[in-house]
């Protein structure tokens, strides 16, 4: 125990006094400053050195390889240095007012003080300039790493909207925002998450829309993260949820400029993390998980009907097999006498009861849903193919599964795709509403709702509760909830996340 604990107090005393290593300041004396920023990067072969004269005065260029455009660099940096008289007693005053005041070598340009921040930028493809005699450093925008072109979102695939999805770099996906909302109101609030990784996240907002309590809780969650890296947004989505102990999430994700655009119109702050193409909407509520951006495309009857669609997807995808099992095993006299004989046929000559027969069939389709995920295209494809024909097939033929129960699987499976961003937490619930039913009837199946019901609208989201505006009801909502009104009514009020009915930021 106590080494246990004498081990704990060592890991903590590393990691205070690591950033305190790491934070070195700069000394203005070029020779020491590349000494201790080469020890400190371990003489990692990617950090790259370019040392010059300019007018007697030493100078150097830090950068990563493979991180930086060399034609920009060579044009835009390197030349102008290089050909500019600097005269023969220059001092490094007169080449830092050069670069500063006289020139414009990039259209970034940041002043570093610190041994951290020229790593935080020359990782982020930067080209530091160091001049002996001055204690800090110049960064200058000029990336040109390769990335993932703008191409189609493959999750929010829609009909008549824009084609454009968000990529890896941070700064590409801010301009796709800024491209659809040219309003000065609208503000990218830059911060750094993790320790090792160094990765950059944006905040998205519109300072006249967005509540200042709620912005200001958002920061101080952020700011709380105690991770080393941030690889991807999930990485801090549980941060900013309200509720740990439920299968809905209040923060919401996207991969379209446009449905951000649209959220942060409604007071909502959008997260964008560098390195990965989705971006957080928090606070969300459980009805926009069954809009999309087609629903403002098509006309407002079509629109409406799309969305009882997916309602009634989601309700059939969670009770189908529930449903089934707690009918054909404690109710059958619910059944017309037709069905409820081809279903004693069908599983009569199977072994296993209906609950055992849900369960199972719901795993294997599970398991090879994650085998085409997982496999490249190619044999994803022929994953499916061996499910559907061969292990179906052979089941019914068999006598293991019956093959009523095959076409309610079917019919769930189908239906749980409609609204795939609720798809995590319905292939849970499906398997413990099957339990429900297989173990109590309908009365289970009942209680089961009953709960789930209960943890749903006890969510709450920095004050939003996440069942708006369906409870507390509000019947101006409605317009855009369950059925989708016409332009013509929705734009004589704009909605914001505060003016719904329930929702205290106080909380």
């Amino acid at each position: 125990m106590l080494a246990y604990l004498k081990g704990r107090l060592d890991a903590l005393r590393a990691r205070e006094q690591e950033p305190e290593q790491k934070n070195v300041p700069l000394t203005g004396q070029l020779l020491e400053d590349l000494i201790s920023l080469r020890s400190q990067y371990h003489n990692s072969s990617d950090f790259l050195c370019r040392e010059v004269e300019l007018g007697g005065v030493r100078v150097a260029l830090l950068m990563i390889e493979g991180m930086v455009n060399l034609q920009t660099f060579s044009e835009l940096l390197l030349e102008p240095l290089l050909n500019h008289d600097f005269g023969s007693a220059a001092r490094g005053e007169d080449i830092h007012r050069f670069v500063q005041e006289q020139s414009v070598l990039a259209a970034d340009m940041v002043e570093v003080y610190t041994c951290q921040e020229v790593f935080r930028f020359i990782m982020s493809g930067f080209v530091v300039l160091l001049i002996d005699g001055i204690p800090s450093g110049t960064a200058f925008g000029i990336q040109g790493f390769n990335f993932r072109s703008v191409s189609e979102p493959s999750g929010e695939v829609n009909e008549r909207g824009s084609r454009e999805g968000f990529t890896e770099p941070l700064r590409i996906n801010m301009s796709m925002v800024r491209r659809r909302l040219k309003s000065p109101a609208l503000r990218f609030e830059l911060m750094n998450l993790g320790s090792a990784s160094q990765t950059d996240i944006c905040l998205i907002y519109m300072t006249d829309k967005v509540d200042s309590r709620l912005l200001r809780e958002v920061r101080r969650k952020l700011r709380r993260i105690r991770t080393e890296v941030v690889l991807t947004s999930g990485y801090i989505q549980p941060f900013l949820e309200g509720r740990p102990w439920s299968m809905f999430s209040d923060v919401g994700t996207t991969e379209r400029p446009d449905t951000l655009a649209a959220k942060v119109m409604e007071g909502r702050i959008c997260i964008l993390v560098d390195g990965t193409p989705f971006a957080l909407i928090t606070p969300y509520l459980f009805s926009e998980n069954f809009q999309s951006l087609d629903d403002y495309a098509h006309r407002a009857y079509y629109a409406t009907f799309i969305r009882f669609i997916k309602y009634l997807s989601f309700t059939i995808a969670i009770l189908l097999p529930a449903l089934y099992v707690a009918v054909g095993t404690f109710h059958p006299e619910l059944l017309p006498h037709a069905l409820l004989f081809n279903i004693a046929a069908a599983e009569e000559v199977t072994p296993f009861p209906l609950m055992a027969e849900a369960l199972i069939i719901h795993l294997l389709y599970e398991i090879m849903r994650e085998a085409g995920l997982r496999l490249p295209r190619p044999i994803g494809h022929a994953v499916s193919i061996v499910g559907a024909l061969v292990i179906g097939d052979a089941a019914v033929t068999a006598g293991l599964i019956g093959s009523p129960m095959i076409l309610v699987v079917a019919m769930t499976a189908i239906a749980s795709f409609v609204v795939p961003s609720l798809y995590e937490p319905v292939a849970v619930l499906r398997l413990v509403f099957i339990l429900a039913g297989g173990l109590a009837g309908l009365y289970g199946v009942a209680l089961a709702c009953m709960l789930v019901l209960v943890n749903v609208s006890s969510l709450n989201s920095f004050g939003a509760p996440y069942m708006a505006p369906i409870s507390p009801f509000s019947l101006s909502a409605m317009r855009d909830t369950f059925i989708r009104a016409s332009f013509t009514r929705l734009q004589k009020r704009t909605a914001r996340l505060q003016d719904l009915k329930g929702v205290d930021m106080d909380r």
